[in-house]
């Protein structure tokens, strides 16, 4: 079965506030979904529900056949960016990354140098992580992401505060990683990312997700 990521019916609502409401979408494996919005239309939201960060107020969601909440608690093999990246500003990159590696205990330093090479960040900098820029911050968020060689990417603005060298950069890690069958979804405010990498777009607006013509994409990035 192609289907990895299924989201049924699903509405959270904050009290009286509908934040999703009502959302269907399936995603396939070696796809990169792209989301569009302004902020607060339900983006991060929906990512958290996705993760399992959050619990939908009703309908269900299943990641890698297993439905949060009852088959497991948060989302497998899932590689994270939502919101900032928070790290150790005392510690030096690979040491932020080896602490977290240590939780799950999966992979090694290797993997570790590996995944801070591809995001462009050198694994034995001795610099701290209070001294990076925003940017380098952003690099080692992905390097932490993809650090474990997860089937699915979910990454709210992962190209935040970084140069167009370093945007081109991680367009051409995601794309690479779609190559190797990845899942990738994907919130941006740059309507190029979106148009460069996505096979398929949703529009969120007042919790509803709302598939994008991807030619109408197309054309709004050559109006800009």
């Amino acid at each position: 079965m192609n289907e990895i990521i299924s989201i049924e019916n699903v509405t959270k609502s904050f009290g009286s506030a509908t934040v999703i409401d009502n959302v269907s979408i399936k995603f396939e494996r070696g796809k990169i979904y792209g989301f569009i919005g302004r902020n607060g239309s339900g983006k991060t939201v929906l990512f958290k529900l996705i993760v399992g960060y959050m619990r939908p107020t009703s309908g269900k969601i299943t990641v890698c056949e297993k439905e949060i909440g009852k088959d497991t608690d948060f989302a497998e093999n899932i590689g994270i960016i939502i919101e900032n990246p928070g790290f150790l500003g005392g510690y030096t990159g690979f040491k932020n990354l080896e602490y977290l590696a240590s939780i799950r205990g999966v992979i090694g330093a290797e993997e570790i140098r590996h995944s801070m090479e591809m995001a462009g960040l050198d694994p034995g900098s001795s610099k701290k992580v209070s001294k990076y820029s925003l940017g380098m911050r952003q690099r080692l968020g992905i390097a932490q992401a993809i650090m474990e060689s997860p089937e699915i990417l979910i990454l709210d603005e992962p190209m935040n505060g970084m140069d167009r060298q370093g945007v081109e950069d991680i367009r051409q890690i995601l794309l690479r990683l779609k190559d190797e069958g990845r899942t990738i979804l994907l919130a941006s405010h740059n309507k190029e990312d979106i148009e460069v990498l996505c096979d398929e777009v949703y529009e969120m607006d007042k919790g509803k997700a709302v598939r994008q013509e991807m030619n109408v994409i197309r054309q709004a990035v050559q109006n800009v």
